[in-house]
């Protein structure tokens, strides 16, 4: 089936994401030209789903994966209906960036300005996970050897990187801290400045520059209501997942559970 394309780029919220669909488009006609399997790169989970929403539209098959089971960023591969994709054909890279923080912690926040700091975009690597001092990274493979031979420095610590294979790449437990908290409405800004600790009126502010995301979509509504299940994530401040809802409580406010990832 040959793409309509303007039809399927209208999916697209912004042009960023416009962008993502019309590379997808194409490598999606090389695909039912050539019938060869083709990657993208790392996307959020919100576009992980855009773009195997669209890819399914033209009848062909698209699978995502990112490195280990419950990975937020992730590769989609595109492939001709009937054809399940390799492994290999993900095209994943495992490194371990290693170095003495014992006084000067990094944070993660630190390796991926490291790794941006190469000239890297954003997109050729997923996941950074923090094991103690240390960050697992999963990368895209054709980036493998430009970081073993480029990255010396996280910050001004010196660290050594190596590549894993995908068997010793064991991500960290997720740790988060419990906050129990009641609010007015569902609203995104009481339920975020219950989560990140700040008040209404700051968060409504935070909210309306488009510095916070619901599931990985930036939303500059204060008043957007938002559900059990919803990951918020606020530039800065981290990620507070909506575990669950209860309400309307006697008072008349509705009692949240959330989970803020640390």
């Amino acid at each position: 089936m040959k793409p309509d394309r303007e039809k399927l780029l209208a999916h697209a919220s912004n042009g960023e994401e416009r962008a993502i669909l019309a590379r997808t488009l194409d490598q999606a006609e090389t695909v039912l030209k050539s019938g060869r399997t083709q990657v993208t790169d790392f996307l959020d989970p919100y576009r992980t789903g855009l773009i195997i929403s669209v890819v399914q539209r033209l009848e062909l098959v698209a699978a995502a994966d990112g490195g280990y089971p419950g990975a937020e960023r992730k590769r989609v591969a595109i492939c001709l209906n009937g054809v399940t994709p390799l492994p290999e054909e993900f095209n994943l890279g495992f490194m371990v960036i290693k170095g003495n923080f014992k006084h000067c912690r990094a944070t993660h926040r630190d390796f991926q300005g490291a790794l941006l700091g190469l000239g890297l975009k954003r997109e050729k690597f997923g996941d950074i996970l923090m094991t103690g001092d240390n960050a697992n990274v999963v990368v895209a493979g054709e980036v493998v050897p430009y970081i073993l031979t480029n990255l010396h420095k996280v910050g001004q610590i010196g660290v050594l990187v190596s590549e894993l294979g995908q068997d010793d790449f064991q991500p960290p437990a997720v740790k988060y801290r419990e906050i129990k908290a009641t609010v007015s409405s569902l609203r995104l800004d009481a339920v975020a400045a219950a989560g990140f600790g700040t008040s209404r009126s700051k968060m409504a502010r935070e909210i309306e520059a488009e510095r916070l995301s619901i599931n990985w979509r930036v939303c500059p509504d204060p008043a957007a209501l938002v559900k059990e299940g919803d990951v918020l994530s606020a530039r800065g401040k981290g990620r507070v997942i909506v575990e669950s809802v209860k309400g309307p409580l006697k008072s008349g406010r509705t009692g949240v559970l959330l989970h803020r990832l640390v």
